[in-house]
């Protein structure tokens, strides 16, 4: 069954995005939530004209995020943490540690856009920052012993 996305749904799509789907996750889950409606013909137009009114707006948005981006590359965190005498670090790095040290250094970066694997050992890792839908940076960051 064809939705059209009211919001951005990691691993779906972002909003305005017509999917494809099972009918039971549309029907049952995406639908009654408010997270999507059905494609009819008629609500096709009406994205297509929002989009089309959109488009120069989208265009500053991804240019700033762009500029952003350019700056964020450049940037290389440390993150203290506690660990044992072997560098296991009690607990993990979350992007919540991410985004502070990001704070510190001037960048109001949404926790929830910051992306890392698993971070339990002393070491310089990567964090991957989606600032748009296809504007991406790689952040390097540090963690070191308290």
């Amino acid at each position: 069954m064809e939705i059209i996305l009211l919001t951005d749904i990691a691993n779906l799509g972002h909003k305005d995005d017509i999917v494809d789907v099972k009918q039971g996750y549309g029907r049952n889950y995406l639908i009654p939530q408010g997270y999507a409606i059905l494609a009819t013909p008629s609500a096709r137009k009406v994205v297509a004209e929002n989009l089309r009114q959109r488009a120069h707006k989208e265009a500053k948005l991804k240019a700033e995020a762009e500029a952003i981006a350019a700056q964020l590359a450049e940037v290389k965190l440390t993150i203290g943490a506690k660990t044992s005498s072997t560098g296991k670090i009690f607990g993990s790095v979350n992007s919540i540690m991410i985004s502070e040290s990001l704070k510190e250094k001037g960048f109001d970066i949404d926790r929830k856009k910051i992306m890392l694997k698993d971070v339990k050992e002393i070491g310089t890792y990567t964090a991957l920052i989606k600032l748009h839908r296809e504007v991406k940076v790689d952040v390097e960051f540090e963690v070191v012993s308290e």
